[in-house]
């Protein structure tokens, strides 16, 4: 429990990190960051894996690197979700680019948590 509720925090300050970085990619406060990455948890397990099926043949021709569109989707769709939270993504641009910020700020993150941990 302690490690999820860490990985939630975790993601929650690179969310608002990426938000600082990324034009077009905003979350308004902490309360906001949390609320969607909820969101993005419950995308990326129900829809996300979808999705993946579904663009496996052209991830697969484009050596995997449609897997970043595929990423950028699930945020964009969990901004569309929650309208009025103060998680908003204006167009698939800044989905794109705040799906790679994100990623690499969170795994910087997580990967000082581990060696604190």
């Amino acid at each position: 429990m302690k490690h999820f509720l860490l990985t939630w925090l975790a993601t929650a300050v690179a969310l608002l990190i990426t938000s600082r970085i990324v034009d077009g990619f905003i979350v308004n406060n902490f309360v906001a960051a949390l609320v969607a990455v909820f969101i993005i948890g419950l995308v990326n397990a129900f829809v996300r894996p979808i999705l993946q099926l579904l663009a496996f043949p052209i991830t697969l021709l484009t050596f995997g690197l449609f897997t970043f569109v595929i990423n950028a989707l699930s945020l964009w769709l969990a901004s569309a979700i929650t309208p009025g939270t103060g998680f908003e993504i204006k167009g698939f641009l800044p989905a794109l680019l705040g799906s790679i910020v994100l990623s690499i700020v969170s795994s910087v993150i997580n990967y000082f948590l581990r060696v604190v941990e």
